[in-house]
């Protein structure tokens, strides 16, 4: 399956901003006590599994990958920005980083206990995020659980909004549980949020368990 061009302009969108998203997104899990709190409740639920390591998939400079480790997870991190990797690297010279598209991941079937991917699906175009459900769903074991953060909306279509960095839309927190569910997830939770002060958007978090 190749990597399509709408995945290589958001690698580019985010190499132009890496240094400065990294100095204004690396300690904000400090300021989202919900985030943290469902992000405690994976590492939970994965560590209680025990089948595998957890890919943090379109992890930016690392902030979460490194927050999860912390709770006891064998994190590592993808992103298709090569800039944000080198600075994932910087921060953690022990932890694991790779350049990769969550389209066409570099990683065995089933060699996954977990899967985060907080607000890194938001840049794909609608037609492709079945694939990228396909990719989670073939990289985690049974029984292995997905965390998926999005920007959430209320119309039953995704609506393309006016992100600063690259084309991105919001989605229905339902109709992306259906989708999840289309794929082989079953939905073990969701939580929504306001924005916060500087936010523009609603937030969400679905958590998934992938199904035999």
């Amino acid at each position: 399956m190749p990597v399509v061009t709408d995945t290589a302009d958001t690698a580019a969108a985010y190499d132009a901003v890496a240094v400065r998203y990294a100095e204004l997104f690396s300690d904000v899990l400090a300021t989202l006590p919900l985030e943290r709190a469902l992000l405690a409740a994976f590492a939970e639920l994965v560590l209680a599994h025990d089948a595998g390591p957890v890919a943090d998939i379109g992890c930016g400079p690392g902030h979460v990958t490194a927050h999860v480790r912390a709770l006891g997870l064998d994190a590592f991190g993808i992103d298709v920005s090569a800039e944000m990797v080198a600075l994932a690297r910087a921060a953690q010279p022990h932890v694991r980083f790779d350049v990769g598209s969550m389209l066409e991941l570099d990683l065995a079937d089933g060699s996954l206990g977990g899967v985060l991917a907080l607000f890194s699906t938001i840049h794909l175009p609608p037609r492709q995020l079945p694939m990228a459900f396909e990719e989670f769903y073939r990289v985690l074991s049974p029984g292995g659980h997905l965390l998926l953060g999005f920007l959430a909306g209320d119309d039953p279509l995704p609506r393309e909004v006016d992100h600063r960095v690259a084309p991105a839309h919001e989605w229905s927190p339902g109709v992306l549980a259906d989708l999840l569910g289309r794929n082989g997830f079953a939905e073990a939770g969701r939580l929504t949020r306001e924005p916060h002060e500087g936010e523009r958007f609603r937030s969400g978090l679905l958590l998934a368990r992938r199904q035999a």
